[in-house]
């Protein structure tokens, strides 16, 4: 299987200015995703798909490839990881590089557990219906625990008779997408789809999961690295 990994690092961003080259334990945040792809022995190639020469030449000097700046249309807070994905394969196909599978890595995940694009690549040679492989974790709040409203207040999941009431252990297993990783097959992606019909989950500890959004996540990160 031939494998390449995308790292999505756009310039704007709104909750953390330049969030994608802010410090990390002393070490650009992106630094992070592009080192653990290339500690993969079954990845190919290492593209950071980027609009800011700025984040080109740092990921450029960590080791990733910029063959190409991603366009303003494909970088802009609506934008949808479609475009960017489908953007780096037509570039590859006119190229003449195939790839069978695209490994998404999200900086905002720098922390990452061991092996993990290796045990997707598994899943997709175990499932060959499977589309997409995603990492995922098993939920904290239970949704059939969920509430809404201001006063009378209603379960959101009203499928079952008072779920609400039910022991933990026998409601439907939740599971919860984290951005550690995303594997999507050639043949979905040239579907119009990054994910497909058919996605399979890569389970991951929840206590595992960093996903840096704001601040605050910023600095629980950092403590963390520095035990």
């Amino acid at each position: 299987m031939k494998v390449v990994t995308i790292i999505p690092a756009r310039s704007g961003s709104k909750s953390i200015p330049k969030k994608n080259i802010q410090l990390l334990a002393g070490k650009p945040l992106l630094a992070y995703s592009i080192e653990y792809s290339l500690r993969s022995k079954i990845v190919g190639r290492t593209l950071v798909s980027t609009d800011s020469e700025d984040i080109a030449k740092l990921a450029v000097d960590h080791g990733a490839d910029v063959p190409f700046m991603r366009p303003s249309c494909f970088a802009d807070d609506t934008s949808v990881d479609y475009d960017f994905m489908r953007h780096a394969l037509d570039y590859f196909e006119a190229e003449g590089q195939i790839y069978d599978a695209y490994v998404l890595l999200r900086p905002t995940s720098p922390v990452r557990p061991v092996g993990l694009i290796e045990q997707a690549a598994l899943l997709l040679e175990d499932f060959p219906d499977a589309t997409s492989i995603r990492c995922m974790a098993e939920v904290n709040e239970h949704p059939y625990r969920i509430w809404t409203g201001d006063g009378p207040v209603h379960p959101v999941l009203d499928d079952l008779s008072e779920p609400y009431n039910i022991p933990r252990q026998l409601l439907p297993k939740m599971l919860f997408q984290t951005g550690d990783l995303e594997m999507v097959r050639r043949d979905t992606l040239l579907s119009g789809s990054v994910s497909g019909e058919r996605v399979y989950p890569l389970l991951i500890d929840h206590q595992a999961m960093i996903d840096i959004d704001n601040w605050h996540d910023l600095d629980k990160a950092n403590e963390r690295l520095k035990k």
